[in-house]
């Protein structure tokens, strides 16, 4: 597995949160934190793809959330729209779009479902 310069900073923030460190272009790392042991470089390689899967589902959350708040007034009382249930269905299907995702080939593959006319 090929590591890079990202990943390992990346993994160690989720490690070690607010650790005072340095990852240099050749992977080594320098240790600056008086207050936090520094991680083995094999919890740094097994937290890489936890923290891979992380980002991904928090990027896919951040666009979720954002269409979500695009149609928020779709549902309020006093929205010009009579016939909500197609709104209230796409509504709770960005809602549901996280569900069962485990992987981060699958939250790449999801597809967001169509905003109604």
């Amino acid at each position: 597995m090929t590591i890079t310069q990202g990943e390992i900073f990346d993994a160690i923030l989720e490690l070690r949160p607010n650790a005072s460190f340095e990852v240099h272009e050749d992977k080594s790392i320098v240790w600056n934190d008086t207050n936090q042991t520094r991680p083995t470089m094999a919890e740094i390689e097994n937290q890489i793809p936890i923290t891979k899967f992380n980002n991904a589902l928090f990027n896919l959350r951040t666009k979720r959330n954002n269409l979500l708040a695009q149609t928020d007034w779709v549902v309020l009382p006093d929205s010009p729209i009579a016939d909500k249930t197609a709104w209230e269905t796409y509504r709770t299907q960005l809602r549901d779009i996280t569900n069962g995702l485990t992987t981060v080939e699958q939250v790449e593959a999801v597809v967001f479902p169509t905003k109604p006319n």
